[in-house]
């Protein structure tokens, strides 16, 4: 039944899409020529809508590459607002690229900006409110994946665990097979051998394969009973509850290798494009900030006697160490003691006590970030001192040294700063770092002035 839905379902999200598609364009052309009529039409509004007939289905088709009609039922709002970006993008330079390779010079430039930010955004509306229908729709019991469990085990447990946490997802679980009935609260309905006859007798959407390692051996049966029963057949390997994070696989000559963790910014690609927002945003902000640091360098000349700038030695991508950049805000060499700063902390100097509240002395390391040592977001460095101490103490804390340190992170905004916990600092960090996007340090960035930069609790 699920897949009748799921296919009602994308033949509606296909046909809303090209309405919106199609809809963009007059509204576009709206805007560009009744807002801004500061030159002639030159092209009237149907020459505009002809053109949008004839690059819809290449829209559609650029969808549909990207996945977007896929199900969608374990992908987050942010996956499909970055793939619609891209989408959008493409489709701009593609009908960019057709009207030169024609000759066709008379259609506003403009016009096709508003309407593929148009259309970007109209696709992310529809998307969301698709998604707040949907999950008023499986509250009710509607559009609900029926799953069987196979195995008892720590990720069996874990996978029901994870489906209560997010009954969003749609998914119902039937019950479950096992050598006992050990799961309180879910339905026991045999041992792995019953398998086959349980398949007939209950018509699962999907079979889910969490066994044990004593199990395993019986994955190549359970797979041949599944595809000739036409079922869909999902395996979470019993190492998994080993695994630190969302593995990754390469194919190597037709062989699968799983690399444990997943960090999109190995991606040469993606590298590239951080490196240029870090360039690019950096320098724009050393320009919008300069009054402001101006006036803090003045500020701390007058304070106390010694340098404006402090420099400490912080640890940065692949351990290597940095001198980090900040405002002075403490008696000199009151630094050399490797303590927290606390809030009243006697080194500081009272000018420093402010500029501290308002972040203005991290500002300085904007010039790390356009060095390169440093981006805009990412985990905070910390100084060897404490990564000598943390590594032994706290697992995976070194997982956060395989990217550039940051500004601000996804921790700071959160609240995560100072002397707060530094196990919930390194669980956030690494979070990020395996979920990186541009549109996620868009979002921190964004965030930062109102959640991350001020110290909001100093403030208090």
């Amino acid at each position: 039944m699920i897949k009748e839905n799921q296919r009602t379902l994308n033949y509606i999200n296909v046909i809303l899409d090209a309405l919106l598609i199609f809809l963009c364009m007059p509204i576009a052309y709206w805007a560009r020529f009744f807002l801004f009529p500061f030159d002639d039409r030159g092209i009237t509004l149907r020459y505009y809508l002809i053109l949008t007939l004839c690059m819809l289905p290449i829209f559609l088709i650029t969808l549909g590459a990207m996945n977007l009609y896929d199900s969608l039922r374990t992908k987050r709002l942010h996956w499909e607002v970055g793939r619609l970006f891209w989408a959008c993008s493409i489709n701009f330079v593609v009908l960019q690229t057709i009207l030169f390779l024609i000759k066709q010079f008379y259609f506003s430039r403009l016009t096709f900006v508003l309407y593929f930010v148009l259309v970007f955004f109209a696709l992310s509306g529809k998307r969301l409110v698709l998604r707040l229908c949907l999950r008023k729709f499986r509250k009710q019991g509607f559009n609900q994946k029926h799953v069987l469990l196979l195995g008892n085990g720590p990720m069996a447990q874990r996978y029901i665990q994870a489906l209560a946490d997010d009954p969003n997802l749609g998914f119902f679980v039937e019950g479950y097979l096992a050598s006992q009935d050990t799961i309180p609260d879910l339905g026991y309905l045999g041992n792995l051998d019953d398998l086959s006859s349980v398949l007939n007798d209950y018509q699962p959407d999907e079979v889910v394969a969490a066994l044990s390692a004593q199990e395993f051996s019986l994955t190549p049966t359970i797979i041949e009973i599944c595809e000739k029963e036409g079922i869909k057949l999902s395996i979470i390997p019993f190492y998994a509850e080993y695994m630190p994070s969302n593995p990754q696989f390469d194919n190597i000559n037709g062989i699968p290798v799983m690399n444990i963790r997943r960090i999109p910014l190995d991606n040469l690609v993606y590298a590239v494009v951080k490196r240029t927002m870090d360039i690019v945003g950096s320098l724009l902000l050393i320009l919008l900030t300069s009054p402001i640091m101006l006036f803090a360098a003045i500020g701390v000349r007058l304070s106390s006697p010694g340098p404006i700038i402090f420099r400490q030695e912080r640890v940065g991508l692949h351990n290597k160490p940095f001198d980090m950049y900040k405002f002075r805000s403490m008696r000199v060499n009151a630094q050399q003691d490797t303590g927290w700063s606390r809030n009243r902390d006697p080194r500081k100097t009272k000018f420093g006590a402010l500029i501290r509240k308002l972040s203005i002395d991290e500002l300085p390391q904007l010039f790390n970030v356009l060095k390169g040592d440093m981006s805009l977001v990412g985990p905070r460095p910390e100084i060897p001192h404490f990564v000598e101490q943390f590594k032994d103490e706290i697992p995976l804390y070194m997982v956060k040294h395989q990217v550039r340190p940051g500004i601000t992170g996804w921790a700071q905004i959160n609240g995560l700063r100072g002397d707060t916990s530094i196990v919930d600092r390194i669980r956030y960090d690494i979070y990020y770092i395996e979920n990186w996007s541009i549109f996620f340090d868009l979002k921190i960035l964004l965030m930062t002035p109102l959640k991350g930069i001020i110290n909001q609790e100093k403030l208090k």
